[in-house]
Protein backbone atom coordinates (compact mmCIF):
# COMPACT_ATOMS: atom_id res chain seq x y z
CA UNK A 1 0.00 0.00 0.00
CA UNK A 2 1.12 3.42 -0.77
CA UNK A 3 1.37 6.30 1.43
CA UNK A 4 -0.15 9.62 0.62
CA UNK A 5 0.28 12.83 2.09
CA UNK A 6 -2.48 14.82 3.97
CA UNK A 7 -3.29 17.18 1.13
CA UNK A 8 -3.55 14.02 -1.01
CA UNK A 9 -5.87 12.06 1.41
CA UNK A 10 -8.28 15.69 1.15
CA UNK A 11 -8.52 15.81 -1.92
CA UNK A 12 -8.87 11.96 -2.72
CA UNK A 13 -11.93 12.12 0.11
CA UNK A 14 -13.60 15.14 -1.92
CA UNK A 15 -13.03 13.16 -4.86
CA UNK A 16 -14.92 10.34 -3.71
CA UNK A 17 -17.51 13.06 -2.16
CA UNK A 18 -18.23 14.41 -5.39
CA UNK A 19 -18.58 11.12 -6.93
CA UNK A 20 -21.09 9.39 -4.72
CA UNK A 21 -23.22 12.58 -5.24
CA UNK A 22 -22.92 12.42 -8.67
CA UNK A 23 -23.65 9.20 -9.03
CA UNK A 24 -26.73 9.36 -6.37
CA UNK A 25 -27.96 12.50 -8.66
CA UNK A 26 -27.76 10.11 -11.46
CA UNK A 27 -30.22 8.21 -9.62
CA UNK A 28 -32.75 11.09 -8.55
CA UNK A 29 -32.33 14.83 -9.28
CA UNK A 30 -30.17 15.38 -12.69
CA UNK A 31 -31.54 12.08 -14.10
CA UNK A 32 -32.65 13.83 -17.48
CA UNK A 33 -29.93 16.26 -17.18
CA UNK A 34 -27.11 13.41 -17.54
CA UNK A 35 -29.09 11.64 -20.28
CA UNK A 36 -28.22 14.51 -22.39
CA UNK A 37 -24.52 13.09 -22.21
CA UNK A 38 -25.18 9.93 -23.57
CA UNK A 39 -24.30 9.48 -27.20
CA UNK A 40 -26.99 9.12 -29.66
CA UNK A 41 -24.82 5.85 -30.78
CA UNK A 42 -24.78 4.23 -27.49
CA UNK A 43 -26.96 0.67 -28.41
CA UNK A 44 -28.53 0.88 -24.59
CA UNK A 45 -31.46 3.23 -23.42
CA UNK A 46 -30.34 6.52 -21.90
CA UNK A 47 -32.02 6.15 -18.90
CA UNK A 48 -29.94 2.97 -18.07
CA UNK A 49 -27.01 4.14 -19.15
CA UNK A 50 -27.69 6.94 -16.72
CA UNK A 51 -28.37 4.65 -13.81
CA UNK A 52 -25.47 2.02 -14.32
CA UNK A 53 -22.95 4.66 -14.37
CA UNK A 54 -24.54 6.35 -11.93
CA UNK A 55 -24.12 3.17 -9.66
CA UNK A 56 -20.46 2.82 -10.78
CA UNK A 57 -20.40 6.39 -9.84
CA UNK A 58 -21.34 5.39 -5.90
CA UNK A 59 -19.09 2.30 -6.08
CA UNK A 60 -15.97 4.02 -7.11
CA UNK A 61 -16.42 6.75 -4.95
CA UNK A 62 -16.94 4.46 -1.82
CA UNK A 63 -14.25 2.69 -2.75
CA UNK A 64 -11.80 5.47 -2.85
CA UNK A 65 -12.95 6.43 0.19
CA UNK A 66 -12.89 3.22 2.25
CA UNK A 67 -10.70 0.79 0.54
CA UNK A 68 -7.47 1.63 1.64
CA UNK A 69 -5.07 -1.76 0.32
CA UNK A 70 -7.32 -0.76 -2.81
CA UNK A 71 -7.04 2.83 -3.28
CA UNK A 72 -4.54 2.88 -6.11
CA UNK A 73 -6.35 0.94 -8.11
CA UNK A 74 -9.53 2.39 -7.70
CA UNK A 75 -7.43 5.49 -8.56
CA UNK A 76 -6.57 4.02 -11.85
CA UNK A 77 -10.42 2.34 -12.51
CA UNK A 78 -11.93 6.05 -11.34
CA UNK A 79 -9.25 7.51 -13.86
CA UNK A 80 -10.63 4.84 -16.75
CA UNK A 81 -14.21 5.85 -15.78
CA UNK A 82 -13.62 9.07 -16.20
CA UNK A 83 -11.53 8.29 -19.91
CA UNK A 84 -14.94 6.58 -21.11
CA UNK A 85 -17.69 9.20 -19.95
CA UNK A 86 -15.29 11.88 -22.18
CA UNK A 87 -17.30 10.56 -25.38
CA UNK A 88 -20.33 11.69 -24.13
CA UNK A 89 -19.23 15.30 -22.83
CA UNK A 90 -17.99 15.58 -26.64
CA UNK A 91 -21.13 14.58 -27.46
CA UNK A 92 -22.95 16.95 -25.72
CA UNK A 93 -20.71 19.78 -27.15
CA UNK A 94 -20.71 18.72 -30.47
CA UNK A 95 -24.94 18.09 -29.90
CA UNK A 96 -25.41 21.19 -28.45
CA UNK A 97 -27.20 19.55 -25.66
CA UNK A 98 -28.20 21.84 -22.94
CA UNK A 99 -28.56 20.32 -19.00
CA UNK A 100 -27.67 21.27 -15.49
CA UNK A 101 -28.67 25.24 -15.84
CA UNK A 102 -24.95 25.83 -16.20
CA UNK A 103 -24.15 24.29 -19.86
CA UNK A 104 -26.56 26.31 -21.68
CA UNK A 105 -23.88 27.61 -24.05
CA UNK A 106 -21.49 26.14 -26.98
CA UNK A 107 -18.99 27.77 -24.53
CA UNK A 108 -19.73 26.51 -21.40
CA UNK A 109 -20.06 22.90 -23.05
CA UNK A 110 -16.75 23.63 -24.54
CA UNK A 111 -14.97 24.77 -21.39
CA UNK A 112 -16.23 21.94 -19.52
CA UNK A 113 -14.13 19.33 -21.99
CA UNK A 114 -10.99 20.62 -20.61
CA UNK A 115 -11.33 19.89 -16.90
CA UNK A 116 -11.89 16.37 -18.00
CA UNK A 117 -7.80 15.68 -18.09
CA UNK A 118 -7.97 17.29 -14.79
CA UNK A 119 -10.18 14.88 -13.04
CA UNK A 120 -8.08 12.30 -14.83
CA UNK A 121 -4.57 13.56 -12.68
CA UNK A 122 -6.72 14.45 -9.43
CA UNK A 123 -7.74 10.40 -9.49
CA UNK A 124 -4.77 9.19 -10.00
CA UNK A 125 -2.54 11.81 -7.85
CA UNK A 126 -4.36 11.86 -4.84
CA UNK A 127 -4.79 8.04 -4.51
CA UNK A 128 -1.57 7.72 -5.04
CA UNK A 129 -2.19 5.39 -8.44
CA UNK A 130 1.32 6.97 -9.84
CA UNK A 131 3.39 6.31 -7.08
CA UNK A 132 2.26 2.61 -6.63
CA UNK A 133 2.57 1.85 -11.05
CA UNK A 134 6.38 3.19 -10.35
CA UNK A 135 6.99 1.51 -7.56
CA UNK A 136 5.74 -1.75 -9.09
CA UNK A 137 7.22 -0.71 -12.22
CA UNK A 138 10.86 -0.26 -10.63
CA UNK A 139 10.83 -3.68 -8.49
CA UNK A 140 10.33 -5.85 -12.46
Amino acid sequence: MIKTSLTQNIFRLLLAAFMVFAGLSHLTINRIDFQAQVPDWVPLSKDLVVILSGIVEIGLGLGLAFWKDKRASFGWALALFFVLIFPGNISQYIDGKDAFGALESDNARLIRLFFQPMLIVWALWSAGSWKSWRRNKSRN
